[in-house]
């Protein structure tokens, strides 16, 4: 049987610049498990480790920041022990985790969740940013106590062998988080993140499963977090229980529990459309967006028919060939470079993830190590977390910085 190959079409967009510097040495820190996972129940009070029940996981605590208890009004039997508690850190502007043991070039996936839940009595959630090293990554606005638990997830290639996870306090409440993950992958997924672009998830969803329950390790080794997306008005459900394989040639290693179900339009006259409205950020306010769209044809088809379909990306085709999914094995079609138009496909589909596309850029990691070893000998009780230069506004106390175009900032003076 001959493997499908992937097939790629680079739509059009500008992007939006973000820079990457790993740097720095901070007070809270974790290492990997036997699975090379980092997972960290953040608000987890004591000493106490615990095994996750949905994903069979060790889950750790960390110590920085004061540990609070979510109102019991918005406990359920469905919530996850993760989202019990969370960690609220008063006291700085910025905060950071420091993941370690990480390979240098190699690429991770990190993903953050927070759960207001009221834990401070306050009935007001606060609005703060999020970094990854000092690159913005998202900010956090839960709207409401009741609002459901928001994950935010990205893709990076590290520099270092470590990553900071920062929360940076912007005046408009207290900082918290629930939960802090990573993952690392082959570095052969997702070409389109590198080590000068990152990628920031908006959705990734499993399409015509038999239930709404996400699927994530062990179902999917790596752990990714697939959604259901269910439409019983306009689309059918066709599943099957064989093994879905990856191909050689597979750059996303979809797991065969969401290539396993699919869907195809009640009306084989109509398409299958898929959209996004844009999501901007403060300091992200014109997003592009990469879509990576997954295939296998699961119905073992009469002699000689094929299942062939056009998949359209803002209205103009994708592939310039009908596309034929291969039985039970999975294929993909992907955008390389953003877009921030919305798209449409016709036919057939069994996964679909989306994604903010952000450049990356890395700082002098030696002048970098070299403070944050004056800071460990000399005890300095400054603001000294975080990188020493970037972003601007978060630059530490006592330092010059020299910055220059197109070259990464350099510390000139203590």
């Amino acid at each position: 049987m001959e493997l499908p190959k992937p097939r790629t079409m680079a739509a059009r967009s500008l992007l939006l610049l973000l820079s990457l510097t790993i740097a720095g040495v901070f007070q809270s820190r974790a290492q990997l498990d036997s699975h090379g996972f980092i997972s960290i129940d953040c608000g987890l009070p004591g000493t106490a480790s615990y095994v996750d029940d949905g994903t069979g996981l060790s889950r750790r605590l960390h110590r920085h920041g004061t540990n609070y208890d979510i109102s019991p009004d918005y406990i359920t039997e469905q919530l996850s022990r993760t989202y019990h508690n969370v960690r609220s850190i008063p006291n700085g502007t910025r905060n950071c985790y420091t993941l370690r043991s990480l390979t240098t070039g190699n690429k991770y996936l990190v993903r953050a969740a927070f759960k207001y839940g009221d834990y401070d009595s306050l009935n007001r959630p606060p609005v703060f940013d999020l970094y990854v090293g000092v690159n913005y990554w998202k900010t956090v606005n839960l709207v409401d106590p009741d609002d459901v638990i928001r994950i935010v997830e990205a893709i990076v290639v590290v520099p270092a062998d470590f990553v900071q996870v920062c929360l940076v306090n912007t005046d408009s409440g207290t900082p918290f988080i629930s939960g802090l993950d990573l993952r690392p992958l082959n570095n052969s997924l997702y070409p389109q993140a590198n080590a000068t672009r990152g990628l920031v998830l908006l959705g990734r969803f499993n399409f015509g499963p038999t239930n709404a329950t996400d699927v994530r390790y062990p179902d999917d080794p790596l752990d990714r977090i697939w959604l259901p997306w269910i439409d019983n008005t306009n689309w059918t459900e066709i599943s099957t229980t064989l093994t879905v394989h990856n191909s050689l040639v597979d750059i996303f290693e979809a797991p065969s529990k969401v290539m396993q179900t699919a869907i195809t339009p009640r009306d084989a006259s109509k398409n299958i459309e898929l959209s996004w409205d844009p999501k901007p950020q403060p300091k992200d306010p014109s997003p592009g967006y990469i879509a990576n769209l997954h295939f296998s044809e699961l119905q073992l088809l009469p002699s000689g028919s094929v299942r062939a379909f056009y998949v359209n990306l803002n209205g103009d085709l994708w592939y310039s060939l009908p596309f034929t999914p291969e039985y039970l094995y999975a294929d993909a079609l992907f955008s390389l470079d953003p877009t921030k138009r919305p798209k449409q496909s016709k036919g057939f589909q069994d996964g679909y993830s989306d994604f903010g596309g952000n450049t990356e850029n890395d700082h002098e990691k030696t002048k970098v190590s070299a403070i944050a070893a004056i800071k460990a000998k000399y005890r300095v009780q400054k603001n000294w977390i975080g990188d020493p230069c970037l972003p601007r506004t978060l630059t530490w106390d006592g330092l010059t910085c020299r910055y220059a175009i197109s070259q990464p900032p350099r510390i000139t003076g203590v």
